[in-house]
């Protein structure tokens, strides 16, 4: 499914990028610029970013293409040797760009250089051709970055969203029916790690949603799938743990049965404070259970009671991540207005 999505946004990116730097080069020429085709490069280069990386990179290279011709300016007039003047310019040029945090800028800023190079002009004309080239390409690459597809990725989001809700559901489900049988009949390694590795490619998605939108909530998804990562973890904690038990203890069907009926609420919109008071309630009548008398019965109900505080875990997640939810973000994503 992540795949098959980033493959068609690929394709759309490519079709911007081609329409983008063409479009770039038409109208450098309808203006009669020199060197016309940079004007496609720099369309190109900046639009490889996402929106807000496109707006940052474009106001950076109309700042350091000033400091790059006033730099060509000193050193090309003062300096005989080509190659040298070039690279003291390039070198600058980097030092420059890296301090400012805009490293991004030096590729185009580079073509500039070689432009006044070559021409060795840097009347006005010369000074504003460059700038065009560099307002073309930026303006274009910022008109076409507008064009996402907002409501479809944004319904990729929410069906990997039910897709995770569904491993965790199953996970859980598993893990109670082997306390309950002491047999496993399905891989709860491999499905736990497919999960992980699904979950770290939703965040990236997620990421990619949040910064090519101008909107000032989107990172409700990056948190939720970074909720849900953590969650997996202690999954997966909790399974190494139930591993380690000899010989299921007459409370282990307790705590399954608790799982059952947990893995119902791995849901979007549950505050798990009525499944964390049953879980209180299991912890206390724990306690009033008699002693083991064995020592494999002892280490039998250490790990259980381990694996509740992993249930715990698992819910104070959940809680955390409500909790950090404002009144906007509830009444957008939850519909409500509390």
């Amino acid at each position: 499914m992540v795949e098959k999505n980033r493959i068609r946004k690929r394709i759309l990116k490519a079709a911007k990028i081609a329409i983008g730097s063409s479009m770039a080069i038409f109208i450098a020429k309808m203006l009669r610029l020199d060197h016309m085709i940079s004007a496609g490069t720099i369309a190109l280069l900046t639009m490889m970013t996402t929106k807000w990386e496109t707006v940052k990179l474009s106001v950076s290279r109309l700042v350091t293409m000033l400091i790059a011709v006033t730099l060509a300016g000193i050193l090309f007039q003062n300096i005989n040797n080509e190659w040298q003047a070039y690279g003291l310019f390039v070198f600058i040029m980097i030092v420059i760009s890296e301090m400012l945090g805009w490293g991004a800028t030096i590729s185009v800023n580079a073509v500039i250089g070689a432009h006044f190079l070559t021409s060795m002009d840097f009347g006005r004309r010369a000074v504003m051709n460059e700038v065009l080239l560099v307002v073309i390409g930026t303006a274009l690459a910022m008109i076409l970055n507008l064009f996402q597809d907002y409501g479809g990725s944004r319904k990729n989001l929410m069906q990997y969203m039910r897709v995770t809700e569904e491993w965790l559901q199953k996970v859980l489900k598993e893990i109670a029916e082997y306390m309950s049988s002491e047999s496993m009949r399905g891989d709860v390694w491999v499905d736990i790690g497919r999960l992980e590795g699904q979950l770290k490619e939703y965040i990236i998605e997620a990421c990619e949603y949040q910064d090519n939108t101008f909107s000032s909530h989107p990172g409700y998804y990056i948190d939720y799938f970074e909720m849900r990562l953590q969650q997996c973890m202690i999954l997966h904690n909790l399974h190494y743990e139930v591993k380690k038990i000899r010989s299921m203890p007459a409370q282990a069907g307790v705590i399954a049965d608790y799982m059952l009926y947990l893995k119902d609420y791995v849901i979007e919109k549950n505050i798990p404070e009525k499944q964390m008071d049953r879980l209180m309630e299991i912890f206390r009548d724990m306690k009033k259970e008699p002693l083991p008398q064995s020592r494999e019965e002892f280490e039998s109900r250490a790990i259980l009671y381990h694996i509740l505080m992993d249930l715990e875990d698992f819910l104070i997640c959940k809680r955390r991540f409500v909790e950090s939810l404002n009144e906007k973000q509830k009444k957008i994503y939850w519909n409500t207005n509390a």
